[in-house]
Formats: C-alpha cells, structure tokens, sequence
C-alpha cells in the first residue's frame, strides 16, 4: 500500500503541470451550477434556455473527440494541450462578457472545442508520462477531475455571489496558469507512429467490450448530468448554497475515485461493480424524485462518491478492454459518454415544466437501469473486466 501511495505522489513535474490544467477544464464543469439561477436573471432567460450552456458545450466537446486524435497525432500532445488551454481561457473570458444567453451559449461551445481538445489529449499523456502504472496515471487523471468538478462550484458560488460574470474570468486566469505550466515544465512528447484517421474512434467502437462500455456509460451520464444541471433548479437555492452542495459532491467523488475505487476494483470485476454503482444511482435519482430538499441535498453528496467509483472504473475499462491505442479508445469513450451531456441538461428541465420535478429524477433513475440492462447483455465481451477483479490477474 504504502508503494501503492508512493508511486501516486511521486511523480515528474510534467505530469502534475498536466493534471493540474486538467483540473481546471473539469471546473468548467460545474462551475455554472451555482450560478444558473443567476444567469437566468441576468440575462432574462429560461431554465431551459441556461441549460443550453452545458448542451452546447457537451455538443462540441463530444463531436471533436473524433478531431483530438486526428490533431494530437500530427502536432503531438504538447501543442494540443497548449491549443485546447488556450482555447479554454479565451472563451472562459468571453463568456464573462455576454451580454444575451445567445452569445453565453455560443462561447460554451467555443470553450467545449477547446475542452475536448484538452481532456482527452491530457488522459494520453499522463498515462504516458506518469510512473507507477497505466492505473496510477487513470486514478491521478480522476483526481485530478473529482478536485476540478469540487472546486468548480465553490469558486462559481465565491466568485458568482458578487456577479454571474466573475466565475468566468477566474477560470480563464486558472486556466492561464496551467498553460504557462504545461509550456515551461512538459517537454516535447512523442507523435504515434501511426496517425489517427477522423473515423478511427468510431472503427473503434465496433469493438464490442468498448461499445458495451461506452454505450453503458452513456445511459449513467444521463444520471449523471442530470445531478448536474438539474439539481440547482429543483433546490432553488443562494449560489453559495449550491456551491456547498457540489462542492460536498464532488470531494466525495474525488476521495472515492482515488482511494476506494481500487479497493473494489481489488475485490470485485469490473462488471459488478459498474452495475452495482448504476443501481445505486437509480436508487439516489428516485430518493431525489421524493421532492424533500434535505433527503435531495444528501442524495446529491453521497453520489458523489458512487459517481467516483463509476468514474475510475468506467475509465479504466475504456482505456484497457479494446487494445485500441488509448489516444483512439478516449477519443470513441468520450465521445459516446459526452453526447448524453447534450440530452440530459436540456430533457430534464423540459421534463419537469411539464410534467414535475419528480419526473425529470424518474426518467434519470430510468436511464440508469437500463444502463444496466445494455452491461449485463453485453458482459461476455469485457474480458477480464467482466470475469476477475484486478487482484486476480
């Protein structure tokens, strides 16, 4: 254990400058949950209408998975850091400028081109460049993005408590940070020798262990997003208690991610645990369909760290079950996974103007069982992800 935890925090220069930006493009994340309601007022819009932010920027990111390998392969995962950093603080600090949910919505998808970009290129290289392991490079990845998705909230309610505008800008400052350390401390990282074609991540999915793990992981994003972009309006509370909220989400989904995920991961298959998760966020969805604010605001923190759990997992089965490079396999994962962003932000408010609150968790608890439903038909194609735990190999 204690290897275990040295090989985690011992690590080049280059792989935390890494993580470290990666963890503020998983801000942009949550950063707008505490400060939906705000926008909302601002800008004279609908909740329907302010969801659009995370369905534009998931629109993009998910459609430019299929670019990252195309570009990270003939510039090298340096410059495509750098291009998707640089992308990411422009239209951060664009979006601080909005004058109408039109334009707000339109420098989200500028800013989900960059992310896209830069997540899944960032996945690549720290696994490349971390020592200790494929798996000590997925658990720092999900760090970094548990740390991301908790601090992101915080800082939009700490900086949205005084202007929906400023937790923009402080994204785009953060994110100026990591691109002069992933330029100062990141050296030049090796091109593949082969380059990736535009459709080699959709080739990719006709692996069945992958499609069987994206498309399952499709139906928990529904879920998941739905926490995400719905809970604020369901409570209807001050940005600094929603920032709370999440920020209690997502530290439990990174201390879960890091530190209980692998002792699962050492106890049970990949498969059962997945399935267990999915049935314990349906579980979670319909407590939060009860309509009581305290029994949501607990359901909301303890999915944190069933989402964690998922997380690591989910990540890791993507990465390893095809053999497909892992540039080619994030790329197809991540762009089967982010395409639920584009649904769920926008269905569950729609769902619940019209037919309740209720409904919109309901339809989310639903998504997640049949997520459950695709896992267990398709197990004979996950390898050992679907037989042995990690332990047994």
């Amino acid at each position: 254990m204690s290897d275990a935890g040295s090989s985690f925090f011992r690590q080049p220069r280059a792989v935390w400058a890494t993580a470290f930006a990666a963890m503020v493009g998983f801000m942009g994340i949550g950063l707008v949950d505490p400060i939906l309601t705000a926008i909302a007022r601002g800008l004279n819009a609908s909740h329907a209408e302010v969801s659009l932010l995370f369905t534009s920027y998931f629109a993009v990111t998910a459609a430019m998975m299929l670019v990252t390998g195309v570009v990270s392969s003939r510039l090298g995962g340096r410059a495509t850091l750098l291009i998707g950093a640089a992308l990411i603080a422009a239209f951060a600090a664009l979006s601080g400028t909005s004058q109408s949910v039109a334009e707000l919505v339109g420098f989200r998808a500028g800013w989900g081109f960059g992310n896209a970009l830069f997540v899944a290129t960032a996945l690549s290289v720290i696994v490349g460049a971390a020592s200790g392991g494929a798996m000590t490079a997925i658990l720092l990845y999900e760090a970094a993005m548990g740390l991301g998705i908790s601090v992101g909230p915080l800082l939009g309610a700490a900086l949205g408590s005084v202007s929906w505008r400023y937790p923009f800008f402080g994204t785009a400052a953060l994110m100026a940070v990591g691109f002069a350390a992933i330029a100062l401390f990141l050296g030049p990282t090796p091109r593949p020798a082969a380059r990736t074609g535009l459709l080699d991540p959709i080739r990719a999915l006709g692996h069945k262990g992958l499609s069987a793990t994206a498309f399952t992981a499709a139906f928990y994003y529904y879920g998941f997003f739905t926490v995400l972009a719905f809970v604020p309006f369901a409570l209807d509370m001050s940005p600094r208690a929603i920032g709370a909220i999440f920020f209690g989400w997502g530290v439990a989904l990174a201390v879960f991610s890091v530190l209980v995920a692998p002792w699962f991961q050492r106890r049970f298959s990949g498969e059962r645990l997945i399935a267990g998760g999915l049935a314990a966020m349906a579980a979670l969805l319909a407590a939060m369909a009860w309509g009581d604010p305290a029994l949501t605001i607990g359901a909301v923190v303890v999915s944190g760290a069933v989402m964690g759990v998922n997380n690591t997992v989910f990540t890791e089965m993507a990465m390893e079950v095809s053999g497909e490079p892992r540039a080619v396999a994030s790329a197809a994962y991540n762009f089967v996974r982010w395409s639920t962003g584009v649904v769920a932000p926008y269905a569950a408010p729609a769902i619940a103007a019209r037919f309740g609150a209720s409904a919109a968790f309901g339809v989310a608890a639903c998504a997640c069982l049949a997520g459950i439903g695709v896992l267990r038909a398709r197990r004979r194609h996950l390898g050992r992800f679907g037989a042995v735990p990690l332990a047994a190999e």
